[in-house]
């Protein structure tokens, strides 16, 4: 146990114990993180400072504590906590846009900066979404889950900004599709194929590749509700780049 503090110095290195673990990712966003009586033993604090230290971070969005279960990391950073009440203010569809530039970014970068267990991880993930439940699959909160496909590629970009952006851009477009005003705009088949081109992408170093089917996959995917309730229509990037022959759908049947 460490050598006990004093006065308000005790608050303020129980803050930065906290706030170090979560932004250097030892806790990730999804961990629980240790119970009170184990954080009051590791810094070497009263349960008064502990849990004032928790509040803290929790306004800022960093945690988040659920009654009977325990203290969730929600964002690395308070940057996602910020943006996602900047965005909010915003049209959803320029946010959509945003969200698919982020990810188009996120996909070239992991296609340079991917290590082998980035890749072991995404073709877990791939192949999970596969034999998971459809319910489970086809919702807006998956994209964010620790260990979903969307939020690795994300992580293997390496870049950290990339990840605090788009967590935050991600929390806006959760809530309008609980309010029903954004919808997945695929088929399950679809996003398979899609994840899987990706994947392929990344895995053989093909920024380009990585690029476009991105693009075609966040260009069906994820749309207002107004916009997105015919799945056989495209918008018009997404049509010229299934012409182009990025479309994995397209391939598979001409096999």
């Amino acid at each position: 146990m460490s050598t006990p503090l004093r006065g308000s110095q005790k608050a303020r290195d129980t803050l930065d114990y906290l706030r170090d673990k979560i932004s250097s990712s030892a806790w990730a966003v999804g961990d629980l993180i240790p119970k009170e009586p184990e954080l009051m033993e590791l810094i070497g604090v009263g349960k008064s400072t502990v849990r004032e230290a928790v509040r803290s971070l929790a306004a800022f969005g960093m945690l988040e504590t659920v009654p009977g279960v325990g203290t969730f990391v929600r964002s690395r950073t308070p940057v996602s906590t910020l943006l996602t009440e900047f965005l909010g203010d915003h049209d959803l569809e320029e946010v959509l846009v945003y969200r698919r530039s982020l990810e188009i970014e996120a996909a070239q970068h992991a296609a340079v900066h991917r290590s082998e267990e980035h890749l072991e991880a995404l073709r877990a993930a791939a192949l999970r979404d596969q034999h998971a439940d459809d319910d489970i699959v086809m919702t807006c909160e998956q994209s964010t889950l620790p260990g979903s496909f969307h939020l690795l590629v994300v992580e293997a970009s390496g870049s950290k900004l990339l990840l605090d952006l788009y967590l935050g851009v991600m929390s806006v477009l959760q809530r309008a599709s609980a309010q029903g005003r954004v919808i997945l705009g695929t088929t399950l088949e679809t996003m398979h194929l899609d994840h899987g081109a990706v994947l392929a992408a990344i895995e053989a170093r093909d920024v380009r590749n990585a690029a476009h089917s991105m693009a075609l996959h966040v260009d069906r995917d994820l749309g207002l509700r107004t916009d997105m309730l015919d799945f056989s229509q495209h918008t018009e990037r997404a049509t010229s780049l299934i012409d182009a022959g990025y479309d994995p759908g397209e391939v598979a049947a001409g096999q």
